[in-house]
């Protein structure tokens, strides 16, 4: 894993050893910020579920203002420290070793532009997320929200029938072997 582009360009991350978080592929990642390319530069991001930080990293080099990262695993969290001492980006990175639910509900009060969210597969904490972001009022209508998931059609019905999630449309699903990335926006 290494850093696509920026400021930090180059760069070779430390991962995490096992099972406990599943980086994101070089090719998903290569292709979730050409697709952002133009929104980076001052944006706030959030890494939620940020396994080694690879993700919110590459923001932060590529431009964001502000990136939140947030990671609950202490090891991952060694690893993300890490890496941010490697690439010299402190001064762009908010790191909270917290649930997500905690930072989304507690430790986070503004609007955030880009939402990259990457939970263990088999968990529903992209919908909760996705709750917490709405209530809390998290996000705007120039907010793009991308969850990355390999369970597609049951995130998308579970968002689509969720009473707390209102007022979103999904704008886009790319495909990339297993994993799908669902793009959100507010209507």
């Amino acid at each position: 894993m290494r850093i696509i582009s920026g400021t930090a360009k180059g760069t070779k991350l430390y991962s995490l050893e096992g099972t406990i978080t599943r980086p994101t592929q070089d090719r998903v990642k290569e292709a979730i910020f050409n697709i952002l390319q133009n929104q980076i530069r001052e944006s706030i991001f959030l890494d939620l579920f940020a396994g080694s930080g690879a993700i919110g990293l590459e923001a932060a080099s590529r431009g964001a203002k502000k990136v939140y990262l947030c990671e609950i695993n202490k090891n991952a969290i060694n690893i993300i420290k890490k890496n941010i001492e490697k690439t010299h980006l402190e001064k762009n990175i908010i790191l909270y070793q917290n649930d997500f639910k905690e930072v989304l509900q507690t430790k986070i009060s503004e609007k955030i532009d880009l939402i990259y969210i990457d939970p263990p597969y088999q968990s529903n904490y992209a919908v909760k997320a996705l709750e917490i972001l709405i209530t809390k009022e998290l996000i705007t209508k120039n907010s793009l929200i991308i969850i990355e998931t390999d369970r597609r059609e049951e995130i998308e019905k579970e968002i689509l029938e969720n009473e707390k999630i209102k007022g979103i449309e999904i704008i886009d699903t790319r495909k990339y072997g297993r994993a799908t990335l669902i793009f959100i926006k507010l209507v």
